[in-house]
């Protein structure tokens, strides 16, 4: 049973307007190798991800598709499920904003900010952009349009206000006791220079259209979508129930990963909802960088939307798993391109990693009886190879807590490098003829890194992992962290399966280079 720090991990609710695409896959699989390495390292851990269903741009997305706004959102979201399914995440929750137990939380969270005076009735006229759900001041505005580059129209209706205002030094004495909540650091610095340039009172209601979560007892209001839209993270712990295990457990949430452009949401909003409210902020929010195509916008106009199912289907879940998690310093933007994922491929997983695990069972099978080799000719330089494999486990585990995820790989991979020229220094091949006790050792103390490098891998590649563990002989049951180090070490003599490849080189197809 997990002893450890309750962990709370949260994508963003992703909007149903569209379907799913690279940037999707990408926010969420960085939140389920956080949450699988959480797990491992014995800690309780709740992950969450889902939709976001209500506002103006989903009820026109809804219209535009001929259908009732529900249905279409029925649709759409089953797609994001679809999604989780086939890149393999390990959500424990998957949340509706259309969802009863939400609905029930929006409003209360609503009633107790209005019992606690921050909410008042006034009237908004202002720019407003639909594809954001944003408000824009006019000073914001950029040649016409949001800073997004998104359209705006001018709106004037009655509204409720949210007292954001009052909550402008509150946030800067937030963020200066507690440097690590925003990150990475530029981020910071953004937010922190936005509240620090003053905050507006928030129109948190509309009255133009219905699709949304009631006001409650004014139904002729309907909240703002990013109210709703944020209570789901509190929504999904037990909200209104702040006794409840589960609230108590998980909340305040350890992150909130999302992406640069819904940061100030995040970061700014969010934090002032809650303490507006008595609840906590969250600990961290993390706001990553975007992903561009071949140097080029992603956008359905251009035609370069990359589907993380296609990918799939061309370069196997795994390798796309590594792929997006070690191309690209996480926080920065980063260019997808097909050419540096075969590279990533066929040198890192294929020549790399790949090759090790092969050429180092494949002897053991040819060279050991198939059998995990006898260690009793052990010499320094084995020690030390297993004992920079073991010692992996502090600097992954400091690298992930800043969601350092390429770091955390390169450091891997500089141990799968040590362990090939190992190898290569070695030549178990010739020690074979000459010292067969040494060979044994030697290819003992390279399946024995492996063992450890394999466990460190799950989070990131959980199939591959596992069936490499799997050809090691590790029982289910000894796969985690605790499992790491020399009392749960490979046991000599036990019999090992037919070694396959697991990381196979890519070859483009004439029709998938094309």
């Amino acid at each position: 049973m997990p002893t450890g720090t309750p962990y709370y991990i949260t994508t963003p609710i992703y909007y149903v307007n569209d379907a799913p695409h690279i940037g999707h896959a990408y926010t969420t699989l960085a939140c389920d190798v956080l949450a699988r390495f959480m797990r491992l390292d014995g800690r309780i851990v709740h992950f969450l991800t889902g939709t976001d269903e209500h506002g103006q741009k989903v009820e026109k997305s809804a219209r535009a598709a001929g259908m009732d706004p529900l249905a279409f959102c029925d649709k759409v979201s089953q797609n994001f499920r679809d999604l989780a399914r086939a890149m393999n995440f390990s959500n424990d929750d998957f949340i509706r904003t259309t969802e009863q137990r939400h609905i029930i939380a929006s409003q209360a969270i609503w009633n107790e900010l209005k019992a606690r005076g921050q909410i008042y009735l006034g009237s908004y006229a202002g720019w407003y952009s639909v594809r954001d759900e944003a408000f824009y001041a006019e000073s914001e505005l950029v040649d016409g349009k949001a800073p997004t580059g998104a359209d705006v129209e001018w709106v004037e209706e009655p509204s409720y206000f949210f007292r954001l205002s009052a909550w402008q030094q509150p946030l800067l004495e937030h963020y200066a006791a507690h440097p690590g909540f925003v990150a990475p650091e530029s981020r910071r610095n953004e937010v922190v220079s936005f509240v620090q340039s003053g905050l507006r009172d928030l129109s948190i209601s509309r009255t133009s259209f219905g699709w949304g979560v009631p006001v409650p007892e004014d139904p002729d209001h309907i909240m703002y979508v990013w109210l709703d839209a944020l209570t789901n993270y509190i929504t999904a712990v037990g909200y209104p129930d702040t006794a409840s295990d589960s609230f108590r457990s998980f909340w305040p949430a350890s992150l909130h990963m999302v992406g640069k452009d819904i940061l100030r949401f995040h970061a700014v909003y969010w934090p002032a909802f809650l303490m507006a409210a008595g609840i906590a902020p969250p600990r961290r929010v993390f706001a990553h960088g975007w992903w561009t195509i071949e140097g080029q916008k992603m956008s359905k106009s251009l035609g370069n939307v990359i589907s993380p199912l296609e990918l799939i289907d061309r370069y196997d879940l795994d390798p796309v798993r590594y792929f997006l998690l070690r191309e690209v310093p996480f926080g920065n933007d980063g260019d997808f391109s097909h050419r540096q994922m075969v590279h990533r491929i066929n040198g890192d997983l294929a020549n790399d990693y790949g090759n090790l695990v092969q050429r180092v069972l494949s002897m053991v099978a040819k060279n050991c009886g198939g059998a995990t080799p006898d260690d009793g000719a052990r010499r320094p330089e084995d020690a030390a190879l297993i004992g920079a494999a073991r010692d992996l486990l502090p600097v992954v585990r400091e690298l992930l807590e800043e969601q350092s995820f390429h770091k955390a790989l390169e450091a891997i991979w500089e141990v799968v490098g040590q362990a090939n020229r190992y190898v290569d220094e070695q030549a178990p091949w010739t020690l074979r003829r000459t010292d067969p006790p040494r060979m044994a050792a030697v290819l003992y103390a390279l399946a024995e890194a492996i063992r450890h490098l394999a466990i460190l891998t799950q989070p990131f590649m959980p199939q591959a992992s596992a069936r490499i563990l799997d050809q090691l002989a590790v029982p289910a049951g000894e796969r985690t962290f605790a499992h790491l180090g020399p009392e749960h070490a490979l046991r000599p003599g036990t019999p090992l399966p037919r070694p396959e490849g697991v990381f196979p080189r890519h070859v483009e197809t004439a029709e998938a280079s094309a």
